[in-house]
């Protein structure tokens, strides 16, 4: 599924586990505040209950115009229906993947080194990558070796143009980095949660980029 010219400059929304407001609640308020790319990343439930939730955070954003990716869980997205899933490189086969739910699903993968950059293009079949991390993240257990600002331009520049979001410790005073470095986005998670409410902190990061495709 070829992303669109909003998509391809669109702030890539995580939701997070542990938090005061649940999952469905994160991505109820991020639609309401304009949030048009919602990735689940539920990683700590039950199985009925994640599956619910998808389902309900799909239905969401179907009625918002808003994309919903599911993390990691390639049938957990077909069953919900979702717009998509993103595989990192622990979680499935990519060309697999892509035979499995089709041409009109978008596919995501993660990568993280030259390695990873290289079998992203061989694959032939990812709608974009996450390229991270950026910067050293609490949300992420395992977490690979920071790449930085240099480390992501470099592996961009190794992608033949397929679409990367920024990933992994990324805030707002990083944008302009972050888009300097040819991203055609930037996702985040503990950004969206610090100082203030969700959808307050969604309004100005999504500000902060759009200013910063403009440099």
């Amino acid at each position: 599924m070829p992303l669109d010219t909003q998509q391809r400059h669109a702030v890539m929304c995580l939701t997070q586990d542990n938090l005061t407001l649940s999952h469905f609640e994160q991505a109820q308020r991020l639609c309401a505040a304009g949030a048009r790319w919602i990735q689940v990343r539920m990683k700590h439930a039950h199985e009925a209950e994640r599956y619910a939730t998808v389902c309900a955070i799909v239905a969401l954003c179907r009625k918002h115009d808003a994309l919903c990716i599911v993390n990691d869980r390639l049938d957990l997205a077909m069953a919900a229906n979702a717009h998509g899933v993103h595989l990192g490189k622990e979680d499935g086969d990519w060309r697999s993947a892509r035979s499995r739910i089709g041409p009109d699903m978008i596919l995501g993968g993660t990568v993280n080194n030259e390695s990873d950059a290289r079998r992203a293009i061989d694959a032939g079949c990812l709608d974009y990558v996450g390229i991270g991390p950026w910067r050293f993240t609490a949300t992420k257990k395992n977490l690979a070796p920071v790449l930085g600002p240099a480390g992501v331009a470099t592996l961009i520049a190794q992608l033949d143009g397929l679409p990367a979001w920024a990933i992994g410790g990324v805030g707002v005073d990083d944008f302009p980095e972050v888009r300097a470095a040819g991203a055609a986005g930037a996702a985040v998670s503990a950004a969206l949660h610090r100082e203030g409410g969700i959808a307050e902190n969604f309004q100005t990061l999504n500000a902060v980029w759009h200013q910063a495709l403009k440099l």
